[in-house]
């Protein structure tokens, strides 16, 4: 298993260094870029404009700021030497080695356009809200969809299972945003009105979510600092569980429908076990397969914001910094959201083939 998990490591390189290459290529070869907010301002002046790039490096070729970006080229450099650390060795050489500080190989992700702040720091302040919404999202969401699904397929063609394919339908067929608006309307609207429409927390009685003023007064009033959070929780949750929810509870019907058509489920039956048993024990495990698979490529783009859903309710996670940063052609936030993604998929699709050998013991590496 260490072989295989290494392996699979030294594998990944180069897929995210090539994935790396693609989103900074379409990103800075795309129309517009960070100048375009000055467009309409006559105030400034293309001297000024032109400083602006120059300041962020970008008057310099795709491939030169890719290179500066990833840390591989050193800014003071000349000639060959640019891919030479302070030390005297190669750039891309940890900074022990090489001297080198800038860039993405020693953990240095750059500056956002927009703010100025390190983009680490971005990210990281909008991690929390965003795995906050998550967690609770999914155990409710993968909950409902197993229970759902193995439902539905102990009890096929009943009106269990014919609520449940009408319910996934539905599901199927619902834009979130829709779904998402539809909530605030009526649970948030002039009628109901008894669940905060936006936000995470209610600026009117706590400081902003994250600040050092919020975390002093979650310090005075937990209690009444999480029961807030709990409210704005509600409306986000639910759209994301039940967009969710349609998808894979119709998944792990048909994987529970071929697992009770195997002959190992009609030997248990025929040995007298129960059919609670029979399911839970025997069919279940064995449709999970397919489904934590499933589920193990939806975790990190959940992980790393739901972007329609945290936009909509103006929840301060990576989702909604995703779309601003994209609004604002704020390349270094973007490179890192999506490099990041890129990670967690691969490293999912990792702890999925290791959770195969969990589930099935058949499956050695």
């Amino acid at each position: 298993m260490t072989k295989y998990v290494i392996r699979r490591i030294v594998q990944a390189i180069p897929v995210l260094f090539g994935v790396s290459i693609v989103v900074y290529g379409i990103l800075l070869s795309a129309p517009g870029g960070p100048t375009a907010r000055f467009a309409n301002n006559p105030r400034i002046t293309n001297e000024q404009r032109e400083e602006f790039k120059k300041a962020w490096g970008l008057d310099q070729p795709i491939p030169v700021q890719y290179c500066r970006w990833l840390g591989v080229c050193n800014p003071d450099g000349q000639g060959l030497g640019v891919f030479i650390g302070p030390k005297g060795l190669p750039n891309f050489l940890p900074g022990v080695l090489s001297g080198g500080t800038n860039g993405v190989l020693h953990g240095d992700f750059g500056y956002s356009i927009d703010s100025g702040e390190s983009v680490m720091g971005r990210i990281t302040r909008a991690a929390l809200p965003t795995f906050i919404l998550a967690s609770f999202a999914l155990v409710i969401w993968i909950t409902i969809a197993v229970l759902m699904g193995v439902v539905a397929a102990v009890k096929r063609n009943s009106w269990f299972d014919q609520v449940a394919t009408i319910f996934a339908y539905v599901g199927f067929a619902m834009p979130t945003f829709w779904l998402g608006i539809m909530l605030i309307f009526i649970f948030s609207g002039p009628g109901l009105n008894i669940l905060p429409a936006g936000g995470m927390t209610e600026t009117r009685l706590s400081p902003p979510f994250g600040s050092n003023e919020y975390w002093a007064y979650f310090g005075k009033q937990p209690l009444a600092a999480l029961a807030d959070i709990g409210r704005h929780l509600i409306l986000p949750v639910i759209t994301l569980v039940v967009v969710n929810i349609a998808g894979d509870s119709r998944f792990v019907r048909a994987s529970m429908l071929e697992a009770l058509g195997q002959d190992y489920v009609r030997t248990a039956k025929a040995k007298g076990l129960s059919n609670r048993s029979v399911t839970f024990k025997h069919a279940l495990r064995n449709a999970m397969l397919p489904v934590v698979t499933n589920i193990g490529l939806e975790i990190p783009f959940l992980f790393t914001g739901a972007l329609v859903t945290e936009s909509i309710f103006s929840w301060p996670g990576i989702g909604k910094l995703t779309i601003d940063a994209t609004r604002g052609f704020d390349y270094p936030v973007l490179m890192g959201v999506l490099l990041i993604t890129a990670t967690l998929v691969v490293l999912a699709n990792l702890f999925a083939d290791i959770a195969y050998a969990f589930v099935d013991p058949r499956i050695k590496y």
